[in-house]
């Protein structure tokens, strides 16, 4: 009887060309594949915050004040939610870039000043992030002569000769290491009880040291680059008002997920630097090296591993951003998908920042630390004008028309726009004036 129905079963594969019956495929589920399709600039701009100089304040906080800022994680995130999802709505609904939008509404002086304290402040933190890179990549000793270079390339070759498509995907798998903070936080046997406290129960200290890395903190979790990435991201990536409601998703998901990361950061070495009575932390690298003793090298791995790819994603972002700024600013083609002579000033200004970035880092004994000083500074100037002209461009009736912000979230966001921008000109006092 069995071989009855096998020769069955070979006489029709005979009638059907010899070749046997396949399943159909099974597809990804739908609820996957519409994640997939909304993750983009919210995800890879507030990510990118997370970078070298993030990752060192995120550790001297855990490592000075143990969980005791988590809570303050939960305030930045709604301020960092409600300023990226006015950036991205002017970019869907305007189909231009937020230096552009400056220069047409408030004249070429205020978007000149934007465009060079863009210019700046990207080139300082490209220089970091280079150095970042070199110090991940030096722990499983690679030397940075060697690393950075390469990595360099890479970049350039990813964001000039690869499409937009090709170059986000690429921007979105950068952002799978930050998974490694998680993990090493777990590694390092937090007490959860006091972590669960430290979000709910604010716990606040009236000195010096604690209002720097209070008012750091907020700096470094939102910063000038990220609005505007996001708003001209969306517009390159031709995102409209009919998908502006997947945007504000990935918006929102993105500053959520990136913000966890840093309190993850927080939870690591306030679970071990700041429990083992070692409160300083110079750099990213730092905190990597100084996990081991006390969480295993696993956790010094994986912190290292994070490190590297916020370095990698901040390095390719902060270039790109400079040169969407310049480009909008004097009416340029601009755009990833545009080839070196379609937008030649666009590749030039993201080449140059990128081989200057290299430049630098590679420069030994590179005073990094009075580097992310001066950068904090520029980024403290920067801050306020742009949030600022994001808050009145998206409230403005004229240019935004039924999509302009509405009486409640206006109050939310100027209150954000004001409170953050005050925190921003705090830092730059206390910074100036060597207080910290």
């Amino acid at each position: 009887m069995a071989g009855t129905v096998r020769a069955a079963r070979a006489a029709a594969r005979r009638a059907l060309g010899g070749r046997p019956r396949l399943r159909p495929r099974r597809r990804p589920p739908a609820r996957l594949l519409a994640l997939l399709a909304v993750l983009g600039p919210g995800l890879i701009a507030a990510n990118a915050g997370n970078d070298a100089g993030g990752i060192a304040t995120y550790a001297s906080v855990g490592a000075k004040y143990g969980y005791d800022l988590l809570w303050m994680m939960v305030l930045i995130t709604v301020s960092l939610i409600v300023v990226q999802e006015m950036a991205a709505r002017m970019g869907a609904v305007t189909g231009k870039g937020l230096a552009e939008l400056i220069r047409e509404r408030y004249g070429p002086r205020w978007s000149l000043f934007s465009t060079v304290a863009v210019l700046v402040a990207n080139l300082g933190i490209c220089i970091s992030e280079f150095v970042g890179i070199g110090a991940a990549l030096g722990l499983a000793h690679v030397p940075k002569y060697a690393s950075v270079p390469i990595a360099a390339v890479t970049i350039w070759l990813l964001v000039v000769r690869g499409s937009y498509k090709v170059a986000e995907r690429i921007f979105v798998a950068m952002t799978i290491p930050f998974f490694a903070y998680p993990v090493a936080a777990i590694l390092a046997h937090p007490h959860w009880g006091g972590v669960g406290k430290a979000i709910v129960a604010p716990h606040i200290q009236m000195t010096g040291p604690y209002l720097f890395l209070f008012i750091a903190t907020a700096g470094t979790t939102i910063t000038p680059f990220m609005q505007l990435y996001v708003q001209s991201a969306v517009v390159d990536r031709g995102i409209g008002v009919d998908e502006l409601n997947a945007e504000r998703v990935e918006v929102t998901s993105g500053s959520i997920f990136a913000n966890i990361v840093a309190s993850f950061i927080i939870i690591a070495t306030g679970a071990t630097l700041y429990v083992h009575g070692h409160h300083t932390v110079n750099s990213a690298a730092d905190a990597a090296k100084a996990l081991a003793p006390f969480a295993g090298r696993f956790a010094e791995v994986l912190f290292a591993i994070g490190l590297l790819g916020a370095s990698l994603l901040a390095a390719a972002i902060l270039p790109v951003t400079a040169a969407y700024v310049i480009a909008e600013t004097f009416g340029l083609e601009k755009g990833l998908a545009r080839r070196p002579r379609e937008a030649p000033v666009f590749v030039a200004v993201l080449t140059t920042l990128i081989v200057i970035g290299v430049a630098v880092a590679v420069i030994p004994n590179m005073p990094v630390i009075k580097l992310l000083v001066l950068v904090q500074v520029v980024n403290g100037m920067l801050l306020p004008v742009t949030l600022f002209f994001v808050w009145r461009l998206s409230s403005s009736r004229e240019l935004m028309g039924d999509y302009r912000n509405g009486r409640i979230f206006n109050v939310v966001a100027g209150a954000t726009v004001l409170i953050t921008s005050a925190l921003s000109i705090l830092l730059l006092g206390v910074t100036l004036t060597g207080n910290a």
